[in-house]
């Protein structure tokens, strides 16, 4: 597949996506939006795949948002975004992020240097989020007179509603760093920078071995269920296990499982 924003890579049942614009500071275009789009797609329907990571090309930022200097960085003439046609306009993030494509497949994030504004597309519909030392998270729209709504209704989702505001409203005048984003939950896990690709690609290998009709079916009934009411959410949940495990039992050895003493477990 010749992508030109992001370089894609399948070895051992994980898909490695890297954001490769470090020229625009990992900023994405109209161009990367399409390539997002036909990448989670892609990972959808490959059977191969059981799980993916995304990271950023080395740099000072794991992504900075849109592009906003397009053609400049990016030889993408067409605007990442289209406000003059109101009624038309249309969601960024309904290309990046793989729930919004429908991908049902578990994502890793390994976030380097600074997630800024659009970068939480990929954040808010990330199931593990790793980070370097060096990471920092923050929405510079209103620094710049622009209305913050998307990213930050869907970090409302990830951690505490005084933390979104409180990113919203500082703006550029504050940066939550990688230890903090931990401490409320939005990342997982903090490594140094020299081995976030390999702890990256280490939990997507363990994930990948377990059943994959176990591992997608609980992403999307867990996922799917975030716009129901609880005790709907609970009533459509069931039909997952009902449906998925006739699969994904038969697909572990469950006796020779149990059998292995030498299995251990990370504690956390």
């Amino acid at each position: 597949m010749g992508f030109k924003t992001i370089l894609f890579e399948v070895a051992d049942h994980v898909a490695t996506i890297t954001i490769n614009r470090p020229e625009a500071m990992n900023s994405f275009n109209r161009q990367m939006m399409e390539e997002f789009a036909q990448v989670w797609h892609d990972i959808a329907w490959n059977d191969e795949i059981h799980v993916s990571v995304l990271r950023a090309a080395p740099g000072r930022a794991f992504c900075t948002g849109v592009d906003v200097k397009g053609a400049a960085n990016g030889g993408d003439s067409r605007p990442a975004v289209d406000l003059e046609n109101i009624w038309h306009c249309e969601d960024p993030g309904d290309m990046l992020g793989p729930k919004s494509q429908r991908c049902w497949k578990p994502m890793i994030a390994a976030v380097h240097g600074m997630a800024a504004g659009g970068a939480f597309y990929w954040l808010n519909e990330a199931d593990i989020i790793i980070a370097s030392e060096d990471a920092t998270f923050f929405d510079p729209h209103v620094s710049y007179g622009m209305t913050s709504a998307l990213e930050p209704i869907g970090m409302t989702y990830k951690i505490p509603l005084a933390d979104v505001l409180r990113m919203v409203l500082l703006g550029n005048d504050e940066r939550m760093s990688a230890q903090y984003a931990k401490s409320i939950g939005l990342v997982s896990e903090v490594v140094s920078l020299d081995s976030l690709w390999e702890r990256a690609h280490e939990l997507a290998l363990q994930i990948a071995a377990k059943p994959p009709a176990a591992i997608q079916g609980s992403i999307k009934a867990i996922w799917s269920s975030l716009d129901m009411p609880r005790s709907v959410a609970l009533a459509n949940g069931l039909k997952y296990p009902q449906i998925g495990n006739p699969v994904g039992v038969p697909q572990v050895d469950r006796a020779a499982l149990m059998a292995d003493k030498t299995k251990k477990f990370t504690l956390r």
